[in-house]
């Protein structure tokens, strides 16, 4: 039975065998906004580009590597000290399957939209914490997109085996001009991985801005 987690909510690793969950995929999923037209006769769907990043947190607090999407400006990422974005971990441990530039448009259905695997048997062992995190690269914030999840499960980035856990965020008030969700991270205690389901929103408006905030809040 999948958890489904809860705001602040940690953890365990450990699968209903009790044997640790090592192999996995972290995906998100998330919905396009609908709107009807004069009379409720026509459908307007307005694609949404949300990017899944993630950032290496090593054991003197340090950023130590990233992935976040190669299409964001090097410019751009300069301004915040960052580098040009990869999809694949220096160590090999995590893999991003790319940028989804529209979310589902024709409902749920039940696949992620953008995936990082990892294998935590590869990752650095100097590394800590691994900080997973959305920014929205339109205008739109949370407050308007429908559905949004973050979950862990066994299987490929295409097919799911079994699910282990999902952190839900629906579209809320709360949300209004928040365009980036800081969603969860790995963390390493008594040398064992968990898991926390951090869940706060920012009024971000670009993916350096929520490096700094996590850098500078969340260590």
């Amino acid at each position: 039975m999948a958890i489904n987690l809860t705001k602040g909510q940690k953890i365990d690793l450990r699968k209903s065998s009790g044997e640790s969950l090592t192999s996995f995929c972290v995906g998100v999923n998330w919905g396009a906004i609908e709107t009807r037209g004069f009379l409720g006769l026509s459908k307007n769907v307005i694609d949404i580009d949300l990017d899944l990043s993630c950032i290496l947190i090593d054991d003197q607090n340090k950023l130590c590597d990233h992935l976040y999407s190669p299409l964001y400006r090097v410019e751009v990422l300069q301004q915040f000290g960052l580098p040009k974005g990869k999809l694949l971990s220096v160590d090999g441990a995590l893999k991003h399957t790319g940028d989804d530039l529209a979310g589902d448009t024709g409902g749920d259905d039940g696949l992620d939209n953008e995936i990082i695997t990892v294998d935590l048997s590869k990752v650095d062992a100097k590394v800590t914490q691994i900080f997973f995190f959305l920014n929205n690269a339109g205008k739109e914030d949370f407050a308007q997109i429908p559905y949004a999840k973050i979950r862990m499960y066994e299987g490929t980035p295409t097919k799911v085996v079994s699910e282990f856990a999902s952190y839900n965020v629906s579209a809320d008030p709360q949300y209004v001009n928040k365009r980036s969700i800081i969603m969860g991270k790995l963390y390493k205690r008594n040398n064992e991985w968990k898991f926390s389901a951090i869940g706060d929103p920012t009024d971000d408006t670009f993916l350096g801005q929520t490096i700094h905030k996590i850098v500078q809040s969340y260590l």
